[in-house]
């Protein structure tokens, strides 16, 4: 059911930004059960925010145990360094180009961050 999905394409790596917009709202949506499923789609300099950030890292613990999924480029993540470190978390990386393609053709919910 694509209509109660939230993809969330996370390309700023503003620590602020993060916390304040993208962990918040993707958690508590899922809490408060606004949407039944979110995907938050890490890319580009996100990937190294999270590899360097602590808080960032524990935000999104916080944020998976509520039930958010989290996916990376791994083009970026590769280019980047952060492949282990985003594997540690859990996050699932693979080549998001086709992936994004869709989510805009089949014009799924989507916030660009």
């Amino acid at each position: 059911m694509k209509e109660n999905k939230l993809n969330i394409l996370w390309t700023n790596d503003n620590p602020i930004t993060a916390e304040h917009m993208v962990m918040m709202y993707s958690k508590n949506a899922m809490l408060q059960r606004w949407w039944k499923d979110i995907t938050v789609i890490i890319w580009g300099a996100t990937a190294k925010l999270i590899a360097e950030d602590s808080n960032i890292q524990k935000l999104i613990k916080d944020a998976q145990k509520a039930g958010v999924e989290f996916v990376a480029c791994l083009a970026c993540a590769s280019n980047l360094g952060t492949v282990d470190k985003l594997t540690d978390l859990g996050i699932d990386l693979k080549y998001m180009g086709v992936d994004l393609t869709n989510i805009i053709k089949e014009q799924q919910h989507l916030i660009t961050i």
